[in-house]
């Protein structure tokens, strides 16, 4: 009678007749009425929804007028408002790490494991008031924001890499982040460069490599603490080096005794020195101030509203925080008042870590998307098994092209649950940088993990990112529009083919979220920054239909080979490493030879099982040493190359191949995961060597 009530005032025209009409149904006829009511209201209220895009996907950035090429963001009104802060009571990282305390009334902030126990957590106010206490220390000690302000810190990812930061932000004070992956030499160099005295270390094989180096290269250094356990016979090699060991515990307990009052930093004061490993030559140190990486995390926090980051969010840190995208995306976290647990430190218990501390968001590399790509495939191994994931992918992939993303399906919970688990189970956005990512791993992963998972772009010189894909873009294959905080242009690479007038050429970024410069390095800077304040990138990009960007080349690893043909080994090196039984790949070529060769490490999960369907059995090792399989793979890599149009010169002569994976620990990689491409040469000198022989022949 109530809905009666509601149809009359709606004035439904013949409502009485309709109510005496259906008054007439039999009771069986109006329960089934009743029942298929409340389904369709119930399907009507639960049926996914796609989320909800912050602009028009089909022009998510737009040149601006009167600035022939310079495009920017759709998510600001003008080019004179870039983004700079998210929050006005966070212009710092230091009032980051304040307002994440208030947010989150003072909740976990911090948390570590040992193995096969719980994350064990160190609320918000413990960490600033370590903080303080570690930089009262540094200032009794002589440090000052006017003076000796660097300060080394030498650690794998770890509750007290946070607190000797935030002691630097809040005494006004410089992190420079040192890692062992710049080896000895490079480590050595940084520490003078930035003329570091005090060095903050995780363990004492780091302090002991830094003492090492003191007679004949590292002399400004006067003191290290070290975070776990050491002998005295450590404390003995100090002293014979005039340097002072103690514990950072001991540290910090001296900086309680002798309390100074924070001095908190301006947005455009100095934050950190981090030096890029890069792949040729010594290490540049990109100065980074305050405001370079609020503005860098205000466009971020801009393009993830919908996601809505807050308190109860956990992230797990495993990713190295000595670069710049890990810093933004825990910055992220703390300005929101979440929680961040860091990984034990071995990369290959990162799946249990996960599993126990179920985390919510987190950064990752694509090499760890390969990993879990090929880890499902691999698990595919049966015709129904195969069948079935391939069915489950196509559904939810329809339900990704129309903008839903969802964790609930029917395919989750027959298919996708597992892989969801292995990650803890409440994943709810991911975002991966560093390096390219295959459009197929990046669409498989978005419709089996059920997050939102976004794509960005960048380098340490634009604090970490200048592009991010946008929400409801789920299209892969790009690398998104630019940030709200700055502006892109592409410049001719005319020696490359590639015009600006076509819609080619090296990307360059300018904005808040632009580097300072190279630390004492004037000439270097110069070649980054252009007298308009751009800088160049290096890359090469497209700019695609919708106002998104495409990397597609890379500058600065050119060469020439002997009859006078550019060469560009990063975009070979994209198009083979689509074929599946390849892990990596290093291109080599020089102006002295006439062609290219290439070192190919293949895949020890896929390898295996697409060498057996092609007739060839043995163990890894075995396969590696196989000529058939190498000829195989010649012949599958140079079909990949046709197919994308490369041309003859441009495809390798031969290849060989190395079973032992390229590695940040071999020296090969870069922290970021990037092919060192000097070291790789050094590395295959006498397999290349070979190589060239056998072509000759």
């Amino acid at each position: 009678m109530q809905a009666l009530h509601v149809l009359r005032q709606l004035q439904v025209p013949n409502l009485d007749n309709i109510w005496q009409y259906v008054q007439n149904f039999p009771i069986t006829a109006l329960i089934g009425m009743g029942a298929f009511a409340v389904r369709t209201t119930y399907w009507l209220g639960s049926r996914p929804k796609a989320l909800k895009p912050l602009c028009d996907l089909n022009q998510q950035s737009v040149e601006i007028e009167g600035r022939e090429g310079v495009r920017r963001s759709v998510l600001i009104d003008s080019s004179e408002k870039l983004s700079t802060h998210y929050y006005s009571d966070a212009l710092t990282m230091y009032e980051v790490f304040l307002r994440g305390l208030r947010v989150s009334n003072d909740g976990p902030c911090v948390g570590w494991r040992k193995a096969n126990q719980p994350y064990e957590w160190q609320s918000y106010k413990q960490v600033v008031d370590r903080a303080e206490s570690l930089g009262s220390a540094l200032l009794y000690k002589g440090h000052s924001n006017t003076g000796d302000k660097f300060i080394g810190v030498f650690s794998q990812n770890r509750p007290e890499w946070t607190i000797s930061e935030l002691a630097c932000h809040t005494y006004s004070l410089v992190v420079v982040p040192l890692y062992d992956t710049l080896g000895t030499e490079a480590i050595s160099y940084v520490i003078e460069k930035a003329s570091i005295s005090t060095v903050i270390c995780d363990v004492p094989e780091k302090a002991q490599l830094i003492l090492q180096s003191i007679d004949s290269k590292t002399r400004s250094v006067k003191r290290i603490a070290i975070m776990e356990a050491f002998d005295d016979e450590l404390v003995t090699q100090g002293q014979q080096s005039g340097v002072e060991i103690l514990s950072l515990k001991e540290f910090e307990a001296f900086g309680k005794d002798h309390h100074q009052e924070p001095v908190p930093p301006k947005p455009e004061d100095l934050a950190l020195v981090c030096f890029t490993s890069g792949t040729t030559g010594n290490p540049k140190g990109a100065m980074l101030t305050h405001g370079n990486v609020i503005s860098n995390l205000a466009a971020v926090l801009r393009v993830l509203e919908n996601c809505k980051l807050n308190d109860h969010d956990i992230y797990i840190s495993y990713l190295p925080l000595a670069h710049m995208f890990e810093r933004v995306s825990q910055g992220s976290i703390f300005i929101n008042g979440g929680r961040i647990g860091f990984f034990q430190g071995d990369i290959r218990l990162l799946m249990d870590d996960m599993k126990t501390l179920q985390p919510t968001t987190f950064s990752v590399v694509p090499r760890l998307l390969n990993r879990i790509f090929d880890g499902v495939y691999g698990q595919a191994n049966t015709p129904l098994k195969r069948w079935l994931l391939d069915l489950a992918y196509s559904k939810k992939e329809a339900e990704l092209r129309r903008g839903v993303v969802r964790q609930d399906s029917m395919w989750d919970k027959l298919i996708f649950r597992k892989i969801q688990a292995s990650l803890g189970g409440r994943v709810r956005l991911m975002i991966t940088g560093a390096a390219p990512v295959s459009p197929t791993v990046l669409t498989f992963l978005r419709v089996a993990l059920g997050c939102q998972f976004y794509e960005a772009y960048g380098q340490t010189e634009c604090t970490a990112g200048c592009t991010m894909s946008m929400p409801g873009d789920w299209t892969a294959g790009h690398v998104g529009p630019p940030l709200p905080c700055n502006l892109m242009k592409l410049v001719d690479v005319a020696e490359m083919n590639y015009l600006a007038a076509n819609g080619e050429g090296e990307v360059c970024v300018k904005g808040p979220n632009v580097f300072q410069g190279y630390l004492n390095d004037p000439e270097k800077t110069a070649e980054a920054i252009d007298k308009d304040g751009w800088l160049h990138t290096g890359d090469i990009g497209k700019w695609l239909p919708n106002g998104t960007l495409k990397v597609i080349d890379r500058k600065k690893h050119m060469f020439k080979l002997a009859q006078g043909e550019y060469i560009a080994p990063e975009k070979i090196e994209n198009i083979y490493i689509q074929s599946a039984p390849i892990a990596q790949i290093f291109i080599h070529g020089d102006s002295l030879q006439a062609c290219l060769v290439a070192i190919v490490v293949p895949d020890p999960d896929m390898a295996l099982g697409w060498a057996k369907k092609r007739g060839f059995e043995g163990s890894y090792s075995e396969l590696c040493s196989n000529m058939n399989v190498k000829y195989a793979i010649l012949q599958d890599i140079l079909r990949l190359g046709k197919e994308a149009g490369l041309k003859s010169f441009e495809q390798v002569k031969d290849i060989a191949l190395h079973p032992e994976m390229f590695s940040i620990q071999n020296g090969l990689l870069t922290p970021t995961l990037k092919a060192k491409r000097t070291e790789l040469r050094n590395y295959f000198r006498e397999q290349i060597a070979a190589l060239y022989a056998k072509a000759k022949v």
